[in-house]
């Protein structure tokens, strides 16, 4: 990610500022929660995408700043939010805020952050990025609460799932880089093909983010692995092992995801079925040909350094081990 985060340096030390200034409240559980949580990040890539898809698409002023730092107040919510709903202990290699400050300050301290989105949505001016932000919040909403009626349901198809992971993570991807497109005055042509690598890209990174649960250690990860195990979701990895494993293992994930009647050796036993099947290494693979068609929406950008940059990322998403 160098010759991105070189590229955007300029733009995200701006963006890191109106966060700080917007994060601000007189209550001062607000901001302390807050910077808790975003002091964490070290990426910000949803905010890198709005910055880095306004300047390919030409952008010289700074209308994409407050649409970057909105977008990233929005992550942080879906967060605090996620966090409290999965009982979450670690989140960015920290404790997760919800077992510092409580569930309901957390809960509402995301609902701030929204607030704050929108506010910095308004200031910046567009009403096309403000709807696609908007439509995005709803969409995230929706995906969650399909995830959540979902839960432990180990007769979840492949489909359904990649649908409920495209509205709960990649859909903020994708309109990232819309919104970074339009604050630039792209064409429409230009604007969905930003749209459609944010949502590839978007989509790649959570199906690393689900193989990395089983095959990835706290160190690295930033949280517990075998979180998505211990909280019994059936994410695509699970999917394709009990699918490849056979009637003679359903039992155990019965009791395992369904019931969430866990040893520790259990999770143990789940990682080793899941490198027996090549349940992982399929998961990867769909990431990557996803990566692939991020970089392939880029195509009729021309040679550009920022160009080359969102193809790096996409690479990036699929090799990356945290």
């Amino acid at each position: 990610m160098d010759l991105l985060l070189k590229l955007a340096g300029p733009d995200m030390r701006a963006v890191d500022a109106l966060i700080r200034e917007h994060m601000d409240s007189p209550v001062p559980v607000i901001p302390a929660l807050a910077d808790h949580l975003i002091a964490g990040s070290a990426k910000r890539l949803r905010p890198l995408l709005t910055i880095a898809a306004a300047r390919l698409c030409g952008a010289r002023d700074d209308n994409c700043l407050k649409l970057a730092a909105a977008v990233e107040f929005i992550h942080t919510a879906t967060l605090l939010h996620d966090d409290v709903i999965d009982s979450s202990e670690l989140r960015r290699g920290r404790v997760a805020a919800h077992l510092i400050w409580g569930a309901p300050s957390s809960v509402l301290v995301g609902d701030f952050l929204f607030a704050r989105a929108f506010e910095l949505m308004v200031a910046a001016g567009s009403m096309p990025a403000l709807e696609i932000l908007a439509r995005a919040s709803r969409v995230i909403a929706e995906g969650e609460v399909l995830q959540l009626t979902r839960a432990h349901d180990l007769d979840l198809d492949q489909a359904t799932y990649l649908e409920i992971i495209r509205a709960k993570t990649a859909e903020l991807f994708a309109a990232a880089a819309e919104a970074g497109a339009v604050s630039a005055g792209a064409s429409p042509g230009r604007r969905r093909a930003l749209r459609q690598y944010g949502q590839d890209l978007g989509l790649a990174f959570q199906l690393v983010d689900d193989a990395l649960d089983y095959s990835g250690d706290s160190q690295t990860l930033g949280k517990n692995p075998g979180d998505d195990f211990r909280e019994g979701k059936a994410t695509l990895p699970l999917l394709l092992t009990m699918a490849r494993a056979g009637a003679g293992e359903r039992d155990f994930w019965v009791r395992t995801i369904d019931r969430r009647d866990q040893t520790e050796a259990d999770f143990t036993r789940a990682r080793e079925l899941m490198r027996q099947t090549g349940a992982l290494k399929s998961t990867l693979e769909l990431a990557a040909g996803y990566a692939a068609s991020a970089k392939a929406a880029l195509a009729d950008f021309g040679g550009n350094p920022w160009r080359s940059a969102l193809e790096d990322l996409a690479d990036v998403a699929v090799m990356r081990t945290a």
